[in-house]
């Protein structure tokens, strides 16, 4: 059997049958299944991804992460900051052909607020929100929230999707699970095959923006009739597949093939943006021993940055050591306060664990193989973990299986968990007000591991409140040292994702997530 009939016969058994030679299908292996179709419900790359397919936010961020408006056509603000107003863009339709209204926008807003770190610090500094008339709206607050257009244009965590306003009004504690939005794709339901196949179409009546094309900002012109996201577990079937041209996209690069890769003839192999990754070990501050902070601390005393980012991303060259929980090189990357712990001193560990009353109970560590770096950071954490006494149970789930034991808040030997490892986005990771991990107010409605810490929430509130840049540095920067002392999370290091295409594909726009408008095959 040729590879090409291998390759085939694979991509065919999973049920992933080649669509008509007459249309223009973009063929695209991500980096996850995709299981939740509700991009408000949970803050999950995957799900994100596929959010910005269907639906569209009131502004997006474009390559450089500064907001610009998308379906608001203009906007303004009262001298005391207090009254935001907007318009939105003429034509703007559903994908059921209704037109999208003021009470859509309200609706989303306010499920997005209930849901999402960064909407419910926006709900709380909300006085009112009031409808204009079908187009236009105003956001009333009790106090200036001077990242109003940033936070509306969120493309991490919760998406502020905008949804029809029957879809957004259910119970945001329930994930929605239909799928009409008024983004640039639409959702073909019919040809869904979970586990195997995720279908989009260019929405014929979407109306793009004038500008170009910048980063999730600008006109979101669709050059491909059809994208079709392929789910193939297998690293080596992907990077065969690619190389026949099968596949058109790798979204992430599996590390240990990025050489064999880039050594493919017709191949590019490439870095989405400058930002890469943020590698994170989570504990889980509910239950000891990581409830107290000296036990978290000790974990920065534990794993070896280097170890655990040489085992989930290879070549050096894909990653570095990095101590600021805002990222390395960005305008907050401070590594104030994180100088004693840049190496493991296991010693010290076993002491701060002593001091925090941990007596060798055992540790659930959920973790999975389905996104390989994920699991090898995973094993790297736990064999450091058990060399300084710490009784670890590593459990490996399938991806969708630990993305749903996150938020669950019993105890671990109740179906819940003690700590994980994961990644973000270093578009969410370097601001404050996005970065997941180091929300630590004291409510529970923080990111699964609900850290609690005043001192640092009042910071980062204080940060989000700020009136001009130079007081955000100082502040970020305080910020940083206080988080260096209280480890919401420990910081694995910071890594490049890089994606692979073929030559023949054009357009792929620096962003903070891989979209697929702009995009066309030559």
């Amino acid at each position: 059997m040729t590879l090409r009939s291998t390759i085939l016969a694979a991509l065919l058994g999973a049920g992933l049958a080649l669509p008509a030679a007459a249309q223009s299908v973009l063929r695209v292996v991500p980096h996850a299944d995709l299981k939740t179709l509700d991009p408000v419900a949970v803050s999950v790359s995957i799900t994100r991804l596929h959010g910005l397919m269907i639906y569209e936010t009131l502004f997006a961020w474009d390559s450089g992460l500064q907001p610009r408006p998308q379906m608001v056509e203009r906007w303004s603000v009262s001298e005391d900051g207090l009254t935001w107003r907007f318009t939105l863009r003429e034509g703007l339709r559903f994908h059921d052909g209704r037109a999208v209204t003021t009470r859509d926008v309200a609706a989303s807003l306010r499920r997005w607020m209930a849901r999402d770190i960064v909407g419910s610090r926006l709900g709380d500094a909300l006085a009112s929100l009031d409808i204009t008339d079908e187009r236009s709206f105003a956001l009333v607050l009790k106090r200036p929230f001077g990242l109003m257009t940033y936070a509306l244009g969120s493309a991490v965590g919760a998406i502020p999707a905008i949804m029809r306003e029957e879809d957004a009004a259910t119970d945001p504690g329930r994930p929605i699970a239909t799928t009409i939005g008024s983004g640039p794709f639409r959702f073909v339901r019919e040809d869904w095959m979970a586990g195997q196949r995720v279908v989009y179409a260019r929405n014929p009546d979407y109306r793009p923006r004038s500008e170009p094309a910048d980063g999730l900002a600008g006109g979101r012109v669709v050059k491909v009739d059809r994208v079709e996201w392929r789910n193939i577990p297998d690293a080596s079937t992907v990077a065969a597949a690619l190389q026949s041209g099968e596949i058109d996209i790798w979204e992430q690069v599996a590390t240990d093939l990025v050489p064999v890769v880039s050594r493919q003839r017709g191949t590019v192999v490439d870095r989405l943006n400058a930002l890469g990754t943020q590698g994170m070990l989570r504990p889980n501050s509910l239950f000891p021993p990581f409830n107290d902070p000296r036990a978290r601390l000790a974990l920065a005393y534990i794993v070896d940055q280097a170890e655990a980012m040489a085992a989930g991303f290879g070549d050096q060259r894909w990653w570095r050591r990095c101590e600021a929980f805002f990222v390395c090189g960005t305008a907050y990357g401070s590594e104030a306060g994180s100088a004693p712990y840049a190496r493991p001193n296991l010693e010290r560990a076993r002491s701060l664990l002593a001091e925090a009353g941990y007596r060798g109970e055992r540790l659930v560590f959920i973790t999975t193989n389905d996104i390989p770096w994920i699991g090898r950071m995973a094993e790297v954490a736990a064999a450091g973990m058990r060399q300084a006494g710490m009784n670890i149970d590593l459990q490996y789930n399938d991806w969708g299986t630990v993305i749903t034991r996150q938020p669950r808040k019993d105890p671990p030997a109740q179906g819940g968990w003690n700590i994980f490892a994961t990644g973000a986005s270093g578009a969410t990771m370097f601001h404050p007000l996005t970065n997941i991990g180091t929300g630590m107010a004291c409510d529970g409605r923080n990111w699964a591991g609900w850290p609690c810490d005043e001192e640092a929430e009042r910071l980062r509130l204080a940060f989000i409140e700020a009136a001009d840049e130079a007081e955000r540095k100082r502040l970020a920067e305080a910020l940083q040292a206080r988080l260096a002392e209280v480890q919401p999370y420990r910081p694995l290091g910071q890594a490049d994702m890089p994606y692979a295409r073929r030559a023949n594909i054009e357009g792929m726009l620096p962003s903070p997530v891989m979209v697929f408008w702009n995009v066309e095959k030559r």
